[in-house]
């Protein structure tokens, strides 16, 4: 589904990237973890079309997102991947429901639709007594159920993570973790997520780990049944 082919990225004279290549399927859950500074989020944002490669190919269900102009990858970033941030990165302003709807609205999609998705959205993640809470009213763990709802919107092929769980507390960010592999199990979403989280990356399907710009290990396996509880 993800095709990744010789990525490189610098910042100036420091070099991030030192030749990614990468094949990512299709209803897995891939953790991408090592040291900071590694460069793991700088791949994460360019496997999710917010940064570009200074040389390289990502192709994303075939397409190669070099050729997409600003325009055109900012439409394809809106329709077809989801992203859940530390900070839940929710407007203050608005309320769960409209968090949610976001993406759906900018996408021009009809109204009605969005908000009856974003409302089975909320029924699935736990969350629709607060849809008419804004934010501050809201507890971490429940922004960022709202957050995984908003990535959700859209029907993504792939919903990017960076440190979905750094922010939340042990018995949230269990929570949480079990959440990603449940619409795995129940939708088939494909999630890569960074995480310093060691009981989230035993989890996932795959653990690949960055170490100084370049892919130390990568390891593939089936995801352990989840305890009951």
């Amino acid at each position: 589904m993800i095709d990744v082919s010789a990525i490189y990225k610098s910042y100036g004279q420091l070099q991030v990237l030192k030749g990614i290549n990468l094949k990512l399927r299709r209803g897995e859950i891939t953790a991408i973890v090592g040291p900071s500074g590694a460069g793991k989020s700088t791949l994460l944002h360019i496997l999710g079309t917010l940064d570009r490669p200074d040389r390289g190919q990502v192709r994303i269900e075939g397409i190669d997102l070099a050729t997409l102009p600003d325009e055109r990858l900012a439409q394809f970033r809106n329709q077809r991947i989801g992203f859940v941030f530390q900070f839940h990165n929710l407007l203050p302003e608005f309320t769960a429901l409209e968090n949610i709807a976001l993406p759906g609205y900018i996408g021009g999609r009809p109204s009605a639709q969005v908000e009856q998705r974003a409302k089975q959205l909320a029924k699935l993640l736990g969350v629709t007594a607060r849809l008419g809470h804004k934010p501050a009213e809201l507890s971490g763990g429940e922004q960022q159920r709202v957050a995984v709802a908003r990535a959700l919107i859209n029907s993504p092929l792939v919903v990017f993570a960076d440190e979905p769980s750094g922010n939340l507390d042990t018995r949230n960010a269990e929570e949480l973790h079990r959440l990603f592999f449940q619409l795995r199990d129940e939708m088939g979403q494909t999630f890569v997520i960074v995480t310093h989280n060691p009981g989230l990356a035993s989890m996932t399907n795959r653990r690949i780990e960055i170490v100084d710009g370049q892919i130390a290990s990568d390891t593939v396996r089936e995801a352990p049944p989840l305890a009951e509880g």
